[in-house]
C-alpha cells in the first residue's frame, strides 16, 4: 500500500525534468535567445571594454565614462531579448502547433510548459547577466556597485518587469512570428529609452521625462543610480513594479492554451 503513493509522487518530479531537459535541447537547436540574449551583450562589453577612447571620463556624463554609462545599458539589452522575443515566440510557436492542447490531455499540465520555459530563460538572463558584471569587473576595471543591494533590487525587478510583458505577449499571440512581431515592437522602443542609441545623460529633457516611466528606462536609472553609490530612486523601482504586477496580472488572465 505504501509504494504505490511513493511512485506516483516520484512520476511528477521525473516527468517536468525529461520535459525540461527536452525544452533545454530545443533551446540549444535553435539559440534564439543564447545568441541574442547572451552572446551579444557579451560582444558588445567587450567591444566597449576594448576601445580606450570610450574609457575616459566625459563631462556629458557627470564624469561617468561610455563603458560606466552602457554597462547598465547592457543588462537591461539583454534581458529584453529574452523576454519580449525568445520567450513570447516560444510559446507562441507551441499554441500555433497545438503542442499544448495536445499536452492537456496528458497527464503532464500545461504549465509545465510555462514553468520549463521560464526557467530556461531565467537561466540564460543569470548567465548573460553573471558573465557582463564579471568580464566588466574583471577583464575592464569597471567599478563594482557601490550599493549593491540597491543594484541587486533594480536587476531582479528589471526581470520581473520585462518577463511579464513577455508572458503577455505569450498570452494572446497566435503563432510564433505573431509573437515574434509583437515582441519587437515592444523591444525597440525600450531600447531606445534606455539608451542603446542616445544615452539618457544627453537625451533631451522631455524624453528623458518619458524614459523614466518605461521599464527599462528605470532600470537603467535604477542601476546606475546603485553603481554610483544611490539607492534607486522610489519612483523607478516603482515603475517596475508596476510594470510586474499589471502584466503579470493580464499574462494569467488572459492566457489560452489554444
Amino acid at each position: 500500500m505504501t509504494t504505490a503513493p511513493v511512485a506516483l509522487a516520484k512520476r511528477p518530479k521525473s516527468a517536468f525534468r525529461k520535459l525540461l531537459e527536452s525544452e533545454i535541447k530545443l533551446a540549444w537547436r535553435f539559440p534564439i535567445g543564447l545568441v541574442l540574449g547572451v552572446a551579444v551583450p557579451i560582444l558588445m562589453i567587450v567591444v566597449f571594454g576594448s576601445i580606450p577612447g570610450l574609457n575616459h571620463a566625459e563631462k556629458k556624463f557627470g564624469g561617468l565614462t561610455y563603458f560606466d554609462v552602457y554597462f547598465p545599458i547592457l543588462i537591461a539589452f539583454s534581458v529584453a531579448i529574452l523576454s519580449l522575443i525568445s520567450l513570447p515566440t516560444h510559446l507562441a510557436s507551441y499554441r500555433e502547433q497545438g503542442i499544448l492542447r495536445r499536452m492537456a490531455t496528458t497527464p503532464v499540465p500545461p504549465t509545465w510548459m510555462l514553468a520549463a520555459q521560464l526557467i530556461i530563460n531565467l537561466a540564460l538572463a543569470a548567465v548573460a547577466l553573471g558573465v557582463l558584471v564579471i568580464v566588466g569587473i574583471i577583464s575592464f576595471g569597471l567599478a563594482a556597485p557601490k550599493a549593491l543591494d540597491g543594484f541587486v533590487l533594480a536587476v531582479v525587478l528589471t526581470v520581473t518587469a520585462l518577463f511579464a510583458i513577455g508572458l503577455w505577449i505569450s498570452a494572446f499571440a497566435r503563432s510564433g512570428a505573431g509573437a515574434g512581431g509583437i515582441g519587437q515592437l515592444f523591444l525597440y522602443p525600450c531600447l531606445f529609452f534606455a539608451g542603446v542609441w542616445v544615452p539618457q545623460q544627453v537625451m533631451a529633457s522631455w524624453l528623458v521625462d518619458i524614459a523614466k516611466w518605461t521599464p527599462t528606462g528605470a532600470a537603467v536609472n535604477a542601476m546606475q543610480s546603485a553603481m554610483n553609490g544611490t539607492f534607486p530612486s522610489a519612483q523607478s523601482l516603482l515603475v517596475l513594479c508596476g510594470y510586474t504586477v499589471v502584466f503579470g496580472i493580464l499574462a494569467v488572465r488572459y492566457f489560452r492554451w489554444e
